[in-house]
């Protein structure tokens, strides 16, 4: 099944390195190309959560558009947030441990900000998913063991809901897409809007 998508002819380029987000965005039916930019992911952390994540696609979508002259250039970035403070990917195994020590037994938000920006009339919308996931009590084995199989190393929050740490998670609240790393619903209501024929 095809859905009722009307794009215009044009390349679309994914502008994320994350083989998640292509995945996901596959599910669409979708022809891309992926183009990962390279921009500096440190912000202001006063902005709030959700506008931090927009913010961030954002960059990555006009760093893409900046070197093409025409496309569908698509943005995203996820980020975690226990309490006030934002997780972002762990430096080293020991950080792993200790998010994930952290996450253990509580709940937190995971947002996922993303950008669609056309070219060249860069014309762009943006749009954030927010979801909670509350983690059961882990295991000082079972923390050890994920951070030794490597996966938890270039993921926000230390953890992918779509491995082996989904038997961390006793609870969605949302869009699990979201959590892994693209709003597919949102994103999809929002590129059949941007693209909606003119009346």
């Amino acid at each position: 099944m095809k859905l009722p998508l009307t794009l215009p002819d044009k390349p679309i380029i994914l502008a994320s390195a994350s083989p998640r987000r292509a995945e996901i965005l596959t599910k669409l039916g979708l022809a891309f190309t992926v183009r990962p930019s390279a921009i500096d992911e440190n912000l202001a952390e006063s902005l709030p959560p959700a506008e931090y994540a927009v913010e961030l696609a954002e960059r990555k979508a006009r760093a893409v558009a900046a070197e093409i002259s025409t496309g569908v250039i698509i943005g995203a970035d996820t980020i975690v947030v226990l309490g006030k403070e934002m997780l972002g990917k762990p430096k080293s195994e020991a950080e792993a441990h200790e998010m994930l020590r952290r996450l253990s037994g509580r709940t937190h938000r995971v947002f996922t900000g993303f950008t669609i920006l056309d070219r060249p009339s860069n014309r762009r919308a943006s749009g954030v998913e927010m979801t909670e996931v509350t983690f059961r009590e882990l295991e000082e084995a079972e923390i050890a063991a994920y951070v030794r199989s490597g996966e938890a190393m270039d993921k926000a929050g230390a953890y992918g809901i779509q491995d082996l740490s989904a038997v961390f998670a006793e609870r969605l609240n949302g869009c699990f897409y979201n959590v892994v790393g693209f709003p597919l619903t949102r994103f999809y209501l929002t590129l059949r809007a941007f693209y909606a024929p003119q009346r």
